[in-house]
């Protein structure tokens, strides 16, 4: 049985970061509001000395260049149209 992702959960595992020091510490996958995002984290410590993660969520990218989570052009399921309040002036 494959493994399949529960909206709300991730996990994250450590990196492998090789000689690039940019590189994040962990990296991984999670689900939230049934979208599949990517994360990234940096250990860090902040100017009075408390250690931190600090996080970085991507949507996944595919070999065409599209998210997974951006439906298909011809796909019968759109995604969805928020409500834009046209009075913001920006």
């Amino acid at each position: 049985m494959a493994y399949e992702q529960k909206d709300d959960s991730g996990a994250l595992f450590k990196n492998d970061k090789g000689d690039n020091p940019s590189r994040p510490d962990y990296t991984g996958n999670c689900m939230v509001g049934g979208k599949e995002m990517k994360i990234a984290a940096w250990l860090k410590e902040s100017a009075s000395g408390t250690k931190y993660l600090s996080l970085s969520f991507t949507e996944p990218f595919v070999k065409d260049g599209r998210s997974v989570s951006t439906p298909n052009p011809g796909s019968k399921y759109k995604a969805p149209v928020e409500d834009m309040d046209e009075s913001i002036p920006f």
